[in-house]
């Protein structure tokens, strides 16, 4: 017996008149977005977009017509009085509406809002006033390019200052400052904005990106003091490996300028030019993979202050003949402190050492307070576990060291904590400490690029509950303004491989659009003049290094997945030549359609038993997945030519697809219907992609199955296979056999890690064996965040929230029951609103709570308590509850 309960439909006409007198009162715009951005100060694209969400007590609520108005000063924009742009349209259309008014100016700050009509004649009261100020360009930079007078060889941090005299009240002032290396820049003491690591790395060669920040309430009528401090970063420090340093250039340089509007009309800009001046400090060296070195009795107390008098050893600055060429706005989140965390425990060693235990794998820094006489030394080393004695073990990061010193000025209260440098860690070893080390006394803080949270995932199993928060806290810890792979070793780079395989499950957990349009750039940037991808971006290893099955394939999942995900179809617009040039490139080495040539990683780091005498190791011959993964760019490409309207290309690259799986079938399938690499990985691609005939596709399928229980239930996936293998699982009917996979808690399996302690994704599936030894120190990461992959499918299909349309304009809720799981929630903040789907079995009775925002549809699937069968519905937007 099913019973199906809304708000509205399971009461009186009462409560239906009610909800709908009520919603004319409750309809509202909230949530207003410029380019994915709140209030941005430096939007690149000539043509913005506007985006806006609902918000309304009334059940199946859509938007008619929207009216949008635009100005150049937020009171008047409000009373709809001296408009630049006024446009009112009958649209559903609420996310990545396009301004379609006049030109408009760089620099300048415009203000908007927006009102909605919906389907039940009801209108919202205008939106808050919200703003955008367009970026600068080449052309409006009046700033000079400092640098030391010398040539930068300097381990330590250059500091520059200026003070300038305001005569007038500021009305408005922004600064938009950037460096080669990476800056902190001070306004009368106070450190301008909240952001760490500026201006980020990207494909310096191609584009550099400018911070802006508005500034007015740092300056003031009379005299102010303007300052920075330099260190190398990614463009001259330690990047990528054999201690390879200077890779962009080797000068660091300093570029600011501050845009003033006085109240009375007029305007001034500050710049840094020749009058500046230069000194080193405390900070002795910074390095991203070995730490900081500080030496408080080096401080010069009050540079950044207004009254700090510059000795003979302030020097003239340089300038530097960069231009402005490659200057960008950003288009990303920065990286900012989240979450605080006090040391769990202070442990000593077997060897004596004394260690803080954050109880977190994290990524971050610690803040240290002591107190102690003068030149006491003080290391912090950071490690992400302990050896299988307990002592403190860091050969993992081979030759990062991780390590941050400071040199204590006398008997005073300090607090240290580095400004250029991260660390991976759980535990920090301390030596040097002056006074008996109290957990109080560290704190270690969180930092990670600004991804707001999207999604919530919890059910009645408490280790699949840790899992989903191993995998969040690994992708915390790996996107520092780009996509690393690990966040500790002398690596964290921009493994592609790493992020095509996670982009899904990242962006159910958090809003990634700024963070991988910003990334985008570079992979479109750093790819080849052949169309190959490098292993890596931004791309900081050697020539040869691209052109991987399944890493250069970046370059058509993100952007398709970034459709998918937020409806974006510009950012198909701005990637689709790159897609179709990695296509192309595939094509070029490929004979008679076969992609059966170049160097692959394969399905890297794939199940190897220790003693594989009877051949069990789990090894997918490498040009069979290159072809599988030929086949889906070129799917992908398809797909965005479809969108684009690009008829022409996609009736070309439909047919190549044919070919592909033509010499796919002919080389790697027998008659029988057997791969000629029979492991996990060769069958689920195969089966993801529809390389196969469909005839034979359910066969393969239950060979898969077979090959899962011959391993006695366990996985044997590698990075490309492993993200796929329980959707392929789900596609072909085996739920059960997905779900024994992923509660299996032996290695190899998502489980093993966490019944291991783990509170972070492991790069290998035996980081730490049974026995508490180690794998190889060479490459054993325990913040690595691919295999995390399996989020995705946990959303989809447990909570059952899934994109039944681009943007999740449709959305569809289809829960799998099983894995003896009495419970289940999940929630995904989509760009209309949060989509909720609760579900438990109580009395063996299904019961299914579901949330759809308004401007949306939903089609429900509908489990029975042992999830044998479904029945679907069709709804629109409020709660509505299912038993069943």
């Amino acid at each position: 017996m099913m019973k199906f309960c809304s708000i509205l439909t399971s009461a009186t006409i009462m409560l239906v008149v009610f909800n709908l007198t009520a919603s004319a009162q409750k309809l509202s715009v909230t949530d207003l977005q410029v380019e994915h951005q709140v209030n941005p100060l430096s939007v690149e694209p000539a043509i913005p977009r506007m985006s806006w969400k609902l918000a309304s007590t009334a059940k199946n609520i859509l938007q008619k017509s929207y009216e949008i108005r635009v100005g150049t000063d937020a009171k008047a924009t409000s009373s709809g009085k001296n408009l630049l742009w006024n446009s009112t349209k009958t649209s559903d259309q609420s996310v990545l509406v396009e301004y379609d008014g006049t030109a408009l100016k760089p620099g300048q700050r415009y203000y908007w809002q927006v009102r909605v009509t919906d389907n039940q004649r009801n209108t919202s009261p205008w939106s808050a006033v919200q703003f955008w100020q367009m970026g600068l360009k080449a052309s409006d930079w009046k700033a000079k390019w400092i640098s030391v007078p010398e040539k930068d060889t300097a381990l330590a941090s250059p500091m520059f200052r200026k003070t300038v005299n305001l005569s007038k009240t500021v009305k408005l002032a922004t600064a938009y400052i950037t460096a080669r290396g990476l800056y902190e820049a001070y306004i009368n003491g106070k450190k301008v904005g909240d952001a760490y690591f500026t201006p980020g790395w990207t494909s310096y060669k191609d584009h550099l990106q400018y911070q802006a920040y508005d500034v007015t309430a740092l300056l003031k009528k009379g005299t102010n003091a303007l300052s920075a401090i330099l260190a190398d970063g990614w463009y001259k420090g330690r990047v990528a490996f054999a201690d390879r340093s200077s890779f962009y250039g080797d000068t660091r340089a300093l570029l600011m300028q501050v845009q003033v509007q006085y109240t009375d009309g007029s305007s001034e800009t500050l710049i840094s030019d020749d009058s500046w001046k230069t000194a080193y400090g405390a900070l002795l060296k910074s390095s991203h993979y070995d730490g900081e070195i500080y030496d408080a009795r080096k401080e010069r107390a009050g540079w950044t202050q207004t009254t700090y008098n510059e000795g003979s050893d302030w020097r003239a600055v340089r300038i530097m003949d960069y231009g402005y060429g490659n200057l960008v706005g950003m288009s990303g989140p920065e990286v900012r402190k989240h979450e605080k965390i006090v040391a769990v425990k202070i442990i000593k060693t077997p060897k004596g050492e004394i260690v803080a235990d954050f109880g977190q794998n994290l990524v971050g820094w610690v803040e240290l307070k002591t107190k102690g006489p003068a030149n006491t030394r003080i290391t912090l080393s950071h490690a992400e576990v302990l050896d299988k004695a307990g002592n403190f073990y860091t050969d993992n990061l081979r030759s990062a060291k991780q390590q941050n010193t400071y040199y204590l000025k006398g008997d005073q209260e300090q607090v240290f904590s580095p400004h250029f440098s991260f660390q991976g860690f759980r535990y920090v070893k301390i030596e040097g400490y002056p006074q008996e080390l109290k957990p109080e006394d560290l704190t270690a803080v969180v930092l990670h690029s600004e991804m707001t949270p999207t999604g919530t995932f919890k059910t009645s199993n408490t280790l699949l509950n840790q899992l989903q928060h191993n995998i969040t806290w690994g992708q915390k810890g790996n996107f520092v303004d780009v996509p690393t792979d690990c966040p500790q070793r002398d690596e964290r780079l921009g493994w592609t491989g790493d992020a095509q395989a996670f982009y899904y499950t990242a962006a159910y957990n958090m809003d990634v659009s700024g963070f991988f349009t910003k990334w985008l750039k570079d992979v479109k940037a750093d790819q080849h003049k052949d169309g190959s991808i490098p292993f890596v971006v931004p791309d900081v290893l050697n020539p040869g290094d691209a052109g991987a099955a399944g890493w250069g394939d970046v370059a058509t999942i993100i952007p398709w997945g970034m459709y998918d995900t937020y409806g974006d179809k510009r950012i198909l617009e701005t990637q689709y030549e790159s897609m179709k040039a990695w296509v192309d490139f595939i094509s070029s080495r490929s004979r008679k359609n076969l992609w059966n040539t170049g160097s692959h990683f394969g399905d890297w780091l794939f199940y190897r038993p220790d003693d594989d005498n009877d051949g069990r190791a789990a090894v997918t011959d490498k040009y069979m997945i290159a072809q599988c993964f030929y086949a889906h760019s070129t799917q992908l490409l398809i797909n965005a030519a479809e969108v684009l309207g690009k008829k022409d290309d996609q009736a070309k690259y439909s047919s190549l697809l044919n070919d592909i799986k033509k010499a796919y079938v002919n080389e790697y399938l027998t008659p029988s219907g057997r791969l000629v690499s029979s492991t996990q990985t060769a069958y689920v691609l195969a089966l993801q992609f529809d390389m196969l005939p469909e005839n034979l596709r359910a066969q393969a399928a239950e060979r898969l199955v077979a090959n899962i229980r011959d391993y006695g239930t366990h996985l044997t996936t590698g990075f490309l296979g492993t993200p796929y293998l329980c959707h392929v699982l789900t596609k072909f009917g085996h739920n059960k056999v997905a779900y024994d996979l992923l509660m299996q808690e032996s290695y190899p399996s998502w489980l093993y890690p966490v019944k291991m302690g783990a509170t972070t994704i492991w790069e290998r599936w035996d980081g730490i064996k049974p026995d508490g030894s180690f794998q190889v120190p060479s490459m054993n990461s325990y913040n690595h965040y691919a295999y995390g992959a399996i989020g995705d499918w946990m959303y989809k299909n447990i909570a059952g929230i899934q994109a039944g349309a681009p943007g999740y304009k449709k959305i569809v809720i289809k829960p799998i029951i099983g894995g003896k799981l009495t419970w289940a929630e999940g929630s995904y903040d989509s760009d209309y609103g949060t989509i909720s789907s609760k579900w438990r079995i109580e009395d063996n009775k299904l019961k299914l709570d579901v949330t759809i925002p308004p401007n949306t549809t939903a089609q429900i699937w509908v489990p029975d308590a042992q999830g044998k069968s479904y029945k679907s519905f069709n709804v629109g937007a409020g709660e509505h509850y299912f038993e069943r």
